[in-house]
């Protein structure tokens, strides 16, 4: 059997999908141990999976758009090869692994340079900046993909987004996160270290559109609003930003909307249903955000939260659109409304909330549309047969077994 080393780090989405793929070796017979950026995040989450570690330099490389690299980032790069050629010749693993971003860089390229068999896991629609320097000598490509902008097809495997396959029952989630059984359940959540800009645009809308009490239809006067297309057409005809969600009249002390109402029966009750909120601010906005609704009874902040539990009692989310959070929504069943981080490597998340559109799974809501088109979103894929649509097409592109699928990829190309 071989040690198999995953190249990863950075933040959760590139980190969590390396550990996922980990234990499906170990459960192989392999050893795995994680490299990384020391002192990064991959150095906690090893240490919090009991996974060996070894930490080398990494700088960050300037993507299209950002100008020149800075040159004390390129320095700390060819640091970190350096580095890693060390750690490796040392360790003579099977295989290196890598799974995208700066920090990741510097153990594939030490492979490379040293022979060692090198794979890669693409998680995004597009091709990275980091996996581009590193795809031609790599030995294979496993995709969460069907398709992936940059990458040759002859390279590419889809092995779909490895990823914690976990669940808690509904009721043990809601007791651990001090939630009511009954109200529909909206989790927003803006990656491992939250949001700035949800923080900032998602308790307003939520305030403006459930009023006071929390209610579906009791917002600013009540009435709600259905877009124009329904989500089963929209979303496979139109991958434009935000696409089918039409401009809506938000004066709600005006009843008179440009499209249909929802009559309450579509949410599955003779009144309007009640909703709770449960927002992962990132522990350093928690202060910024708690204050402006603590007078929101359903309204739920916190710093962090264990993410399985959150899938677990979420009915509908509003989040970023990186690839481990999309793949833990589709794991769960979770309809998205997706806000792509404009600032994303290549642009990354708005290809793949336009993947999960198409799809049927989700709404895209570019973020300079949020103050427009967030509060419609909300109230066209909360209404239940929207939702209960959204969550079947979810489901199909679950990643169950992708774990283990990359991992029979990683075999094969083994010294």
């Amino acid at each position: 059997m071989s040690l198999i080393v995953m190249a990863t780090g950075g933040t959760g989405g590139h980190i969590y999908p390396a550990v996922a793929t980990a234990r499906a070796l170990i459960a192989r017979g392999h050893s795995a141990l994680i490299l990384g950026q020391r002192g990064g995040m991959e150095e906690r989450v090893a240490a919090e999976q009991g996974l060996p570690f070894e930490g080398v330099d990494a700088g960050k490389l300037a993507r299209s758009g950002q100008g020149r690299p800075d040159p004390r980032e390129l320095l700390k790069a060819g640091q970190g090869v350096s580095q890693a050629r060390a750690v490796l010749g040392r360790l003579n693993p099977g295989a290196v692994v890598g799974y995208g971003g700066f920090a990741s860089l510097p153990g594939v390229l030490a492979a490379q340079s040293l022979g060692l068999p090198t794979v890669l896991h693409e998680q995004n629609a597009r091709l990275g900046l980091t996996q581009r320097l590193a795809v031609y000598r790599a030995r294979a490509v496993g995709t969460a993909y069907e398709r992936v902008i940059g990458l040759p097809p002859a390279k590419a495997t889809m092995v779909g987004m490895p990823t914690r396959e976990t669940r808690m029952s509904r009721a043990d989630a809601l007791v651990q996160l001090g939630l009511q059984d009954g109200p529909l359940t909206l989790l927003v959540m803006g990656g491992s270290q939250g949001s700035l800009a949800l923080n900032n645009a998602v308790p307003d809308t939520l305030r403006h559109v459930l009023g006071e009490e929390g209610l579906l239809g009791a917002g600013a006067g009540g009435g709600i609003p259905q877009m124009s297309t329904p989500v089963s057409t929209a979303t496979r005809t139109e991958l434009r930003p935000g696409a089918g969600l039409t401009q809506i009249n938000f004066d709600f002390t005006d009843r008179h909307f440009t499209g249909s109402h929802f009559a309450a029966g579509d949410f599955g009750g003779t009144e309007s249903p009640a909703v709770q909120v449960l927002h992962s601010t990132g522990p350093r906005w928690l202060g910024e955000v708690a204050p402006r609704v603590q007078d929101l009874g359903w309204y739920h902040p916190t710093g962090y939260v264990d993410a399985v539990a959150a899938w677990s009692v979420a009915d509908l989310a509003i989040t970023r659109a990186g690839t481990g959070t999309l793949a833990e929504a589709a794991f769960h069943g979770v309809p998205l409304i997706m806000i792509p981080l404009p600032e994303s490597a290549e642009n990354h998340q708005y290809h793949n909330a336009a993947a999960v559109q198409a799809a049927g799974a989700g709404r895209m809501v570019e973020q300079h549309r949020v103050g427009e088109a967030l509060g419609a979103a909300v109230l066209e894929c909360a209404a239940s047969g929207t939702r209960t649509a959204m969550q079947a097409a979810a489901l199909s592109r679950s990643p169950v077994g992708a774990a283990d699928r990359f991992a029979d990829l990683i075999e094969r190309h083994l010294n």
